[in-house]
């Protein structure tokens, strides 16, 4: 099995090494990572400058590795094009920090698996829900055990898992849930302050509002202590209120055409 791991949190973040140590024993791993953070870096591409691809070293991991001045969907499609071989599988990871609800739009962790997906490549974003652990084992194992699945074609070519996994022992894990986004929208504000020679900056911060956490969602199987799996598409639309138009569609097209 041919496995291209990325993330946003950057080349040398240690879920990215936990990561590579995970998969291994799975097959052939090469790394295409961002060369800083790109938290929240969403689905950007790089139109207006030259990327680039720099041979670095994981020391002790023995796996080809390069660092990118592009975003995370950037490096998968460096990885894609530039690999010898296309890669079976691609995962995004391991993220510090929960990716839920609405912040699949805004991660670039997120991103890149969908970017593989967007690429016909079965893909999985893998995080865990904490920004002060540094044990990343239990995603860890859960990417490794989901690798299988994933590849045996469960995913239609339109979809990738959004894997996030609470920040506990593996043994302390209460189970795994197939679930859907809830909704956990920020409450924003602008921190506006001023650099030495007296200009403004501004500073965005905001704490999540979690609105809808229930039974199902992949916030609440966190909140329960269990991981998280939704599966996710980049379709957008909204077909349920595609009837609720039509009458807004007939007005349109009578002022539509000659008079």
């Amino acid at each position: 099995m041919n496995i291209l791991v990325t993330n946003d949190d950057g080349l040398f973040a240690p879920g990215l090494r936990a990561l590579v140590e995970a998969l291994l024993p799975l097959g052939t791993v090469w790394v295409v990572a961002p060369e800083r953070e790109q938290s929240a870096a969403g689905h950007a591409i790089t139109l207006h400058k030259p990327l680039r691809m720099d041979p670095v070293q994981l020391n002790g991991l023995g796996v080809e590795a390069y660092s990118s001045n592009g975003t995370p969907a950037d490096c998968v499609i460096l990885g894609c094009l530039t690999a010898a071989t296309r890669p079976d599988l691609v995962v995004s990871g391991i993220n510090k920090g929960a990716n839920l609800g609405e912040e699949v739009l805004y991660s670039g962790t997120v991103s890149a698996a969908m970017e593989a997906a967007l690429q016909g490549l079965r893909a999985m974003a893998v995080s865990i829900c904490s920004y002060d652990t540094e044990d990343f084992s239990a995603p860890a194992r859960a990417a490794v055990l989901l690798a299988g699945p994933v590849l045996e074609a469960v995913l239609p070519d339109d979809c990738f898992l959004n894997v996030n996994v609470p920040a506990v022992p593996w043994n302390e894990l209460t189970g795994v849930e197939i679930t859907h986004l809830g909704r956990r929208a920020y409450i924003n504000a602008v921190d506006r302050r001023e650099d030495p020679r007296g200009r403004p900056y501004y500073w965005f911060t905001g704490e999540p509002r979690e609105s809808r956490s229930g039974a199902g969602t992949d916030i609440g199987a966190v909140n329960a202590g269990r991981v998280s799996i939704t599966p996710v598409h980049f379709d957008l639309t909204s077909h349920e209120t595609g009837p609720r138009l039509e009458e807004a569609a007939r007005v349109l097209n009578e002022g539509i055409g000659p008079r």
